[in-house]
């Protein structure tokens, strides 16, 4: 954690809390039953100014996976996004990482939720690359994890859910205690799901690859931004199952998340992939990216938020 985070605000149920105050009951149904939902999302500083990246688009999947669960978020989409807005600025940070969260509180120890309220905080954190300074340039080195990802009827896995991320830590725990940066989760049928906390695509013969929304994926933002910006290109993007193998061959691998932004895969489960570095078409779709994040390029999607 850096250390300035500890100085900084958090807006919690409408109210700006000192850090160090922003508590809630060890009662609570959340810290018992993980049921929250939540978003990550970068906010960039550029020549124009601070902006948040797809905030909309963020704070409505945030809504998306409240209703999911059966969460009435107390305050409107509006609310929050200024709330957002509101904690960057009150903070004085040009970049953070925002972390909006919707969880029940505390009222009763059942499984049952429905008498629990409903609490939302806003936290901004200075947050470095996701997986690791270098990771951007010379790609990280990742396994098939032996966890496989939730199957359909079990938990929604479309909703960004605290308790799903009970998965996510062993996937990244694993991977980790055997050397690598990353692990990639199988879907219950046996193709490729996505990371810890990424998705993933795959590129052969200049066409891009990345598993449907069926594969017990959430539908990444930064994932929709790289498929927009890759038909901008002229690139072909196939939604399709993905088997294990084709990982092995593949010219090129990479994650995107809004953590992870476009992160390259260098190897797998030891197989080093393509060139083992960085390839070409990810470069391009990186420095495309990143132009639009920087505020190089005319915002034509509309998808900055600048801090007013």
């Amino acid at each position: 954690m850096d250390p300035r985070d500890e100085k900084s605000l958090i807006w919690m149920n409408g109210e700006f809390i000192p850090w160090q105050d922003a508590k809630i009951h060890v009662m609570s149904h959340v810290v018992h039953y993980g049921s929250s939902v939540f978003e990550g999302i970068r906010c960039y500083e550029t020549p124009k100014g601070s902006t948040i990246f797809r905030l909309k688009e963020h704070i409505q999947r945030l809504f998306d996976s409240a209703k999911i669960y059966r969460m009435k978020v107390p305050y409107s989409r509006e609310e929050i996004i200024q709330a957002c807005n509101d904690v960057v600025k009150k903070n004085g940070f040009n970049a953070a990482y925002l972390r909006p969260v919707v969880y029940r509180g505390y009222f009763s120890l059942g499984v049952d939720p429905r008498n629990c309220p409903v609490d939302v905080a806003v936290a901004a954190l200075n947050w470095g690359k996701y997986l690791g300074d270098e990771a951007l340039a010379t790609g990280v080195d990742v396994r098939i994890s032996s966890w496989r990802r939730m199957a359909p009827s079990t938990m929604p896995a479309m909703a960004k859910a605290g308790a799903n991320y009970m998965n996510s830590q062993l996937i990244k725990q694993e991977a980790n205690a055997d050397g690598y940066v990353e692990g990639i989760a199988l879907d219950v049928a046996g193709f490729i799901s996505e990371g810890s906390g990424e998705n993933v695509f795959v590129v052969r013969d200049g066409v891009l690859y990345t598993p449907p929304g069926s594969a017990s994926i959430l539908i990444g933002i930064t994932r929709a931004s790289v498929i927009t910006l890759a038909h901008e290109m002229g690139l072909t993007v196939v939604e399709t199952q993905i088997p294990r193998e084709m990982l092995y061959i593949a010219d090129e691998v990479f994650f995107t998340g809004s953590a992870a932004e476009i992160t390259p895969i260098r190897s797998i489960d030891r197989e080093v992939i393509g060139a083992g570095c960085c390839g070409p078409i990810t470069h391009k779709l990186q420095t495309r990216f990143f132009e639009y994040l920087n505020g190089e390029t005319q915002d034509i999607y509309g998808w900055h938020h600048y801090i007013r």
